[in-house]
């Protein structure tokens, strides 16, 4: 079975730890769903669920940046790979 290699989602950040900006169009739904979700939570709910759906969301979009970051997360000192 030919095995298929996963695209990266995020393109390393140049300089420091993390991911930088979306590559791939799933990596700007990922950040709009975010975004959606911080627009909904500060509208519909009130100020303990807005603050567990802000930091729900904020870990789920941490943990699948470090698994689709083109290289992984690790610091960087600006040099190009």
């Amino acid at each position: 079975m030919p095995s298929h290699p996963q695209k990266p989602w995020f393109a390393p950040k140049r300089y420091g730890y993390g991911a930088g900006m979306p590559i791939a169009w799933q990596g700007w739904a990922l950040l709009a769903l975010f975004f959606a979700i911080l627009t909904l939570a500060n509208i519909f709910l009130d100020h303990a669920a807005r603050t567990a759906a802000i930091l729900a969301a904020a870990v789920l979009l941490s943990v699948v940046a470090a698994f689709k970051t083109d290289g992984g997360w690790r610091w960087r000192w600006g040099e190009r790979e």
